[in-house]
């Protein structure tokens, strides 16, 4: 039992500090008779007469026809009785706000730009150069499945391979939210991957994470990893969107090396580099013949050519481009290869057109497929259509 020793109002509930009449502190004593106080909660006075507040006071044995109504203007203490209910109310509002915010609001702003930047090979080995490329270039394409997230090509980002730059300025220089290092060390069968996501505005690491996986688990790390990052990049994922981060190119993880490989000597453009390409895409569908992205690399490989006749490479190119669409038909650097083909080498027009608005709908972050549409419209006098698709490849890949 606690008691105001300026109105003499006696409370049961020992958690109060305060008399919540005049607001003085409360002191442990007894009841003024044997029975507990009884709390009596009186009706209001009638709107216009009187403030529409619940008056209420304890009483020791007292019924409640002796007891008034405390008078709107009556205080207790030398305090009104209202200031303190309304600080009291103010109180409990400002907690529930506080811990509201604090526990239960969203903190996380969702990023809609990022760039990838080049894993760093810190092995030290040559051999496995492959391997951080790869999963760089595994990851930018995962992400740029993501309708909302714009991702930095992977010829914007790579030319700061090997520099040692401010992430601040990298993504000032590529228009970007966020930019997303790592660091990839292979030693004997195990592989460590540690990644941090920087904010571009403040230089603020926004999250890291270091994964440790056997070489054998390649294609389940590189899922993990894409899941985890698209989920600190957006608030929310949708099930189309987790739907695309969870399909798996291959069940075969030599193929899947191999495929990295082959990628990895394709991105150097050169006639000696590109024929080794198209043999190591090969090797990995001798491996897993339903290997989707492996037919893409070899359509790939059969139009950046220097050293060969292009009509002469074409039909190779829309043979693995059809049999990479048969496997998977939402590649759109697939279909990408058929409207380069059609366009340019059978005249097809209107079928090239839909090819690449295909190839565009289903990547939209390829700047590839932009940048052929922009050519072929330019070609057939639609010039600011062509502009526009320009632009968007620009936007895509600056460099």
């Amino acid at each position: 039992m606690k008691r105001c020793p300026e109105c003499a109002r006696d409370y049961n509930d020992d958690s109060l500090s305060f008399c919540l009449d005049d607001g003085s502190e409360l002191l442990f004593g007894p009841a003024l008779v044997d029975e507990p106080a009884t709390a009596i909660l009186h009706d209001t006075a009638p709107a216009g007469d009187a403030p529409t507040m619940a008056q209420i006071h304890t009483t020791h044995g007292a019924k409640p026809s002796e007891i008034e109504p405390a008078s709107p203007g009556q205080k207790r203490g030398g305090v009104d009785r209202r200031v303190w209910l309304f600080a009291a109310a103010a109180a409990i509002t400002f907690t529930a706000v506080f811990v509201g915010y604090r526990y239960y609001s969203p903190f996380e702003k969702s990023i809609s730009s990022v760039a990838v930047m080049p894993f760093v090979n810190a092995t030290g080995d040559a051999e496995v150069e492959y391997l951080s490329d790869g999963m760089t270039e595994t990851l930018i394409n995962s992400l740029s499945q993501l309708p909302k997230l714009s991702v930095k090509a992977r010829s914007s980002v790579f030319r700061y391979k090997g520099k040692d730059l401010d992430s601040k300025q990298i993504a000032s220089e590529l228009g970007v939210q966020a930019v997303l290092n790592g660091r990839v060390l292979q030693r004997g069968e195990t592989i460590t991957l540690s990644l941090d996501l920087v904010d571009a505005a403040t230089g603020d690491q926004i999250w890291g994470e270091q994964y440790n996986r056997n070489v054998g688990d390649l294609l389940s790390l590189q899922k993990e990893i894409a899941r985890d990052v698209s989920n600190k990049l957006q608030s929310k994922l949708s099930g189309e969107d987790q739907e695309h981060l969870a399909k798996t190119p291959t069940g075969d993880q030599e193929a899947y090396q191999l495929y990295l490989q082959g990628r990895y000597e394709w991105n150097k453009r050169t006639g000696e580099s590109v024929r080794k390409a198209r043999q190591l895409f090969e090797k990995a569908i001798q491996r897993d013949p339903r290997f989707a992205l492996a037919y893409a690399g070899i359509a790939d490989s059969h139009v950046v050519v220097d050293d060969a006749a292009p009509h002469d490479e074409n039909p190779k190119a829309k043979t693995a481009a059809l049999k990479a669409l048969e496997l998977d038909p939402t590649l759109g650097e697939a279909h990408a290869v058929l409207a380069n083909s059609s366009f340019y080498y059978e005249w097809d027009w209107p079928g090239a057109e839909r090819e690449y608005k295909r190839a565009i709908e289903l990547s939209p972050n390829y700047p590839t497929a932009y940048h052929w549409y922009a050519e072929s419209l330019s070609a057939v006098g639609r010039f600011d259509e062509s502009i526009a698709m320009y632009e968007r490849a620009l936007k895509l890949d600056p460099m």
